[in-house]
């Protein structure tokens, strides 16, 4: 037992070290704006920069409309493959994961040679550039509600809540939405951090986002770039963190008396 809690430590320590010692660094040069002395001047101008609030503004804005949308689309078909086609959840399964095999520029030329003609002229909106976000949290998001409702008893829960006479967006809503909570906070950050991040979609489309904005900001400057890699962090770990608490105590299963 001692020499298992001993290689167990080590490597804990190991992992802390490989990714905060990195971190610690980037801070730590983040605040060498001013020569000879430790200051925020970094942070300062990244925090009074407009073009910052827009960026950000923007990317969060996208990152709301991606993760509603995609659990409008995703929670029912996962629902729907655990509850009457499970047979074909290998199918579902192998779609999910292209958005590893197909790149970002390619999805982006796609979506703009598509979309750039008629009838459907989406290039210069928004909702393309939601769609392709879309796409790129597919299996991110798909592998969380999945593993939310093998947790819970899908026919049963479904079998009751039809026997108390609810329809099918009762059932979806008021009975399986409250079941996967941890599972959709899960999703929803993962896509948030995806969003935040990405900048090949953003760039190509020529849309003000956080990560067109990073790239631009880390051609011109030197201290700056580190604090936004810092502050990027930090809002992650807030994120898990914030996963965490409102995911402690989740029930295993919701009340469905009310589902009528």
């Amino acid at each position: 037992m001692r020499r298992g809690s001993f290689w167990a430590w080590l490597w804990i320590i190991l992992g802390f070290l490989y990714f905060f010692v990195p971190l610690a660094a980037s801070f730590e040069f983040s605040l060498r704006a001013v020569r000879g002395r430790y200051t925020f001047k970094a942070y300062e101008n990244v925090l009074s920069d407009p073009a910052f609030y827009k960026s950000f503004g923007f990317s969060l804005e996208m990152a709301v409309f991606t993760i509603l949308v995609g659990f409008l689309l995703i929670v029912p078909t996962a629902y729907w493959v655990h509850y009457r086609l499970k047979s074909h959840r290998p199918v579902v399964e192998f779609i999910t994961l292209l958005p590893f095999v197909v790149p970002a520029v390619v999805l982006a030329f796609g979506l703009i040679r598509t979309y750039s003609q008629r009838p459907i002229t989406l290039v210069n909106s928004p909702a393309l550039l939601v769609a392709a976000y879309i796409v790129l949290s597919l299996p991110y998001v798909y592998r969380a509600v999945d593993t939310g409702l093998r947790a819970i008893d899908v026919p049963t829960l479904t079998e009751a809540a039809q026997s108390l006479g609810a329809g099918w967006g009762t059932i979806l809503f008021r009975v399986i939405f409250p079941n996967l909570r941890v599972a959709l906070l899960s999703g929803a950050f993962l896509t948030f951090a995806i969003v935040i991040g990405e900048f090949t979609l953003s760039q190509l489309m020529y849309w003000p986002a956080f990560g067109p904005y990073m790239e631009a900001i880390g051609v011109t400057r030197a201290y700056e770039p580190a604090a936004l890699a810092t502050m990027s962090f930090a809002l992650t770990w807030a994120s898990i963190g914030l996963i965490q608490w409102m995911g402690r105590g989740a029930p295993g299963q919701a009340q469905i008396t009310g589902a009528r």
